[in-house]
């Protein structure tokens, strides 16, 4: 007669329950109401609020902006992943505690900071504005703020991958002939690139969703440097539900979309890593 395995986990079925019960307090249940308000609204009512001048210059920045930061973060984030694994140099232990503190920092701290470095009086505002540079409630700020909120998503994501690649790969290469050029190319990047695909993804969706650091940095102007999580509180305040719901729902959509891909891109990840 089998024996059955006992653990000091609780069963599947009282695991399963608790799950479920949490999940549909915290997320299932907020988002069916949105669902639910959404559909309220109608198809003609929600696709006005949806598509109305104001929500499309939101959409174009925040998306557009996101997708800048997330392409900066993929190839700063690989190489400061790089630079952590290959490298030993002193200080390198405070380097790597650094990366985190996007993950720590409070993000409307971040954005404050930000504003008060980079605005026309602050240390690197000043310098810049001489050069005829401006960065502060603009689209170049909350690329900057994207960045450095994204940055560890990558640096997290490709580190540990870098960490198992052996370097005798690479001495081999040298050995029989490839260039520096050949060795990263046909050696290094298709072992990475499921890793940083997944951190770009993710930073891209840290991104979209951003609001603490962009809020001060990005002078809140409509049509021109107001993204769609702002755009959604401004509605909030002035009481237009109808409006920040129609957003919102927008926003899930792209998140869930987001979500489906970053999952692929795992399960890409896993599927070369056992082939390997």
């Amino acid at each position: 007669m089998a024996r059955s395995r006992h653990t000091a986990l609780p069963g599947f079925g009282l695991s399963l329950g608790w799950t479920l019960t949490w999940l549909s307090l915290i997320v299932l249940i907020p988002l069916a109401t949105l669902a639910w308000k959404s559909a309220s609204l109608g198809p003609d009512r929600f696709w006005e609020l949806a598509t109305s001048p104001r929500a499309l210059a939101s959409y174009r920045l925040t998306f557009g902006v996101a997708l800048v930061a997330a392409a900066v973060n993929l190839v700063l984030g690989t190489i400061v992943a790089w630079v952590l694994v290959r490298y030993t140099f002193p200080g390198r232990w405070l380097l790597d505690a650094l990366v985190d503190i996007p993950f720590a920092l409070p993000t409307a701290v971040t954005g404050l900071a930000m504003t008060t470095v980079l605005a026309p009086s602050g240390w690197v505002g000043e310098p810049l504005r001489e050069l005829g540079i401006t960065v502060v409630f603009t689209p170049v700020g909350i690329a900057i703020a994207l960045v450095f909120i994204g940055l560890p998503f990558v640096v997290r994501t490709v580190q540990p991958v870098l960490a198992d690649l052996e370097p005798e790969l690479e001495e081999a290469a040298a050995v029989l002939g490839a260039s520096r050029w050949q060795t990263v190319s046909r050696v290094l990047l298709p072992a990475i690139a499921p890793a940083a695909i997944t951190g770009f993804a993710l930073a891209f969706a840290r991104a979209i969703g951003e609001y603490g650091s962009v809020v001060f940095i990005s002078g809140n102007k409509p049509m021109q440097t107001e993204i769609t999580p702002l755009l959604i509180m401004t509605r909030l305040e002035n009481r237009d539900y109808a409006g920040a719901t129609a957003l919102g729902l927008v926003m899930l959509v792209v998140s869930f979309a987001m979500l489906f891909v970053i999952n692929l891109l795992q399960g890409w990840s896993r599927r070369r890593a056992a082939e390997v």
